[in-house]
């Protein structure tokens, strides 16, 4: 049975319309939700020279410095989906892709571990409350990293599961408390009985230094191992019921654990992104002022028809992929103050939006390192780390463009055949 396809259909959704406090509807006196939006990102734009001076440091070390990880954590960055009931933000989509798009205009590494433990901090709370409070309850900063891909196994035991496994890529894995890993659970008589995140505490695990990459290197993305971890029950997640909306958490009035699953966890992963072909436009917008443009007349290249039309082609694909990465965030955070998870067709739009969106990104920074020229590649220029980040990025198995088109071609034609369960 291919792990993709474990129990398909068999959990249905039916929830009622009721919008919940997170809404927009802010109490009498209580800042809005764009306020706090606004609060957030300009603390994540305040960090900025900080990330830019410490980057070389963290892509030689092959780990964000000490000093960055402690910035993210005084800038709320790791609390923004955490619920308010554990001194968090809990906040929204919008505000995460924004303050990931803000952090990664400094560093993209950064930005790709800030995000990866604000996203999946909000993904360890769907799971049972009992779960939550052993995760937030015992340290309201408790940081969660994880990997989905179900490259470990279950056996069933009494009261849990006995897990075995190793998760490459755990993004942030150096400064962990947590890990959501992806599993096959198996019965007693060796069965497939459903595919399932299992909440299991860092001391636990053992890190395998893996992470040996051309770009994004201080995530310290290495590969996590379980031997023999016993699992109880009430920290496991199924993902097959968890794409169609159904999560063992308690319901309370906390709009933001209403996000649909795939949707939300594939939209993250877009923000910083976003900010490294922001950090790309700037550097070569404002190095054309000033650098000649060789073997030609223009003592400066912007004096060039062709760089300036090279510049304002390379600011549109990236005014597109804001375009489509944040009219589908506000979707999915419209869709969980309604009550309502999105439906499939949405979904599947949702999942070519993000890596469509990612590509827009990866051409715009192509087309700015050809206006910039064979400089950018310079081991001492920020244009060739961004463009090496930004490829490993787009590289995640979440925004490969052809299995988003895929999926969303098939739900325009009324093709059932399901590709993905993290749609």
């Amino acid at each position: 049975m291919q792990a993709g396809a474990v129990l398909p259909g068999k959990y249905a959704v039916q929830k009622e319309n009721v919008v919940n406090s997170n809404s927009h509807q802010d109490e009498i006196g209580a800042p809005s939700v764009e306020d706090i939006r606004a609060g957030l990102v300009g603390q994540a734009v305040a960090l900025r020279p900080l990330l830019r001076g410490q980057a070389a440091r963290g892509e030689s070390d092959r780990v964000l410095p000490v000093e960055v990880v402690d910035a993210l954590a005084d800038a709320g960055v790791f609390r923004l989906l955490t619920p308010r009931r554990y001194g968090g933000h809990e906040t929204d989509l919008r505000t995460l892709t924004e303050v990931s798009e803000a952090l990664g205009e400094g560093d993209g590494s950064t930005a790709w571990v800030g995000m990866i433990i604000a996203v999946t901090n909000w993904l360890a709370c769907l799971f049972p409350d009992k779960a939550q409070e052993e995760v937030f309850g015992a340290d309201p900063d408790a940081r969660v990293t994880g990997v989905a891909a179900p490259t470990g196994v279950g056996d069933r035991v009494p009261e849990g599961w006995r897990v075995n496994g190793r998760w490459s890529y755990n993004s942030g894995a150096p400064y962990a408390t947590w890990a959501a890993v992806g599993a096959l659970l198996k019965d007693e008589n060796g069965a497939v009985v459903d595919q399932a995140l299992v909440l299991v505490h860092a001391s636990q695990l053992t890190v395998e230094d893996t992470w040996h990459t051309a770009g994004m290197r201080a995530t310290a993305s290495n590969t996590l191992i379980a031997e023999d971890v016993f699992v109880p029950e009430h920290r496991v997640l199924s993902v097959p019921a968890a794409a169609e909306g159904v999560y063992p958490r308690e319901s309370r009035d906390e709009t933001l654990y209403d996000s649909t699953f795939g949707p939300m966890l594939l939209l993250c992963l877009v923000g910083p992104l976003l900010g490294l072909g922001a950090a790309a436009m700037h550097v070569a917008v404002e190095q054309a002022a000033a650098k000649p443009l060789s073997f030609t007349v223009h003592p400066r290249q912007a004096d060039s028809v062709g760089v300036q039309m090279q510049v304002a082609e390379a600011a549109l694909k990236l005014e597109t992929a804001r375009l489509h990465t944040y009219r589908a965030v506000d979707e999915v955070d419209r869709a969980a103050a309604s009550g309502s998870p999105l439906d499939y067709a949405a979904r599947a739009r949702i999942r070519a939006r993000a890596g469509f969106a990612a590509q827009h990104v990866l051409d715009a920074i192509s087309t700015l390192l050809n206006v910039h020229g064979a400089s950018s590649f310079a081991d001492a220029g920020l244009l060739q780390r961004i463009w090496r980040d930004a490829n490993v990025a787009a590289r995640h198995a979440g925004l490969v463009p052809a299995v988003g088109l895929e999926v969303y071609g098939k739900s325009l034609l009324g093709i059932s055949e399901q590709v993905s369960l993290m749609v």
